[in-house]
């Protein structure tokens, strides 16, 4: 089990209603490269069965600075740059563990 780490949760929305399938082509391809980043052990997509344009984040680094070198990454900059979906609000957090 995880326990320390930077952890991000972010809610996205789908741009364009017509493009979801398109854009849920392109995240899976992103989750795909982000989970072969140094670092990131968890980007996981959930999308909202009530509203299929609401989509949830999972993610996890193993620092803060692994999650800004995401940012750096050719493949996040080359999908940010097709302008399929907008950040609504991200949280982050820790895991808080009882005794």
């Amino acid at each position: 089990m995880l326990k320390s780490g930077f952890y991000i949760t972010a809610e996205l929305k789908i741009i364009n209603p017509d493009k979801i399938d398109e854009t849920l082509k392109f995240l899976n391809t992103l989750c795909e490269q982000t989970m072969q980043e140094s670092g990131c052990t968890l980007f996981q997509l959930h999308q909202c069965l009530d509203e299929p344009t609401k989509l949830l984040l999972w993610e996890r680094y193993d620092t803060e600075n692994d999650y800004h070198s995401h940012f750096e990454q050719l493949h996040t900059k080359s999908y940010l740059a097709l302008n399929l979906t907008e950040i609504v609000q991200y949280f982050k957090s820790n895991i808080v563990i009882s005794p």
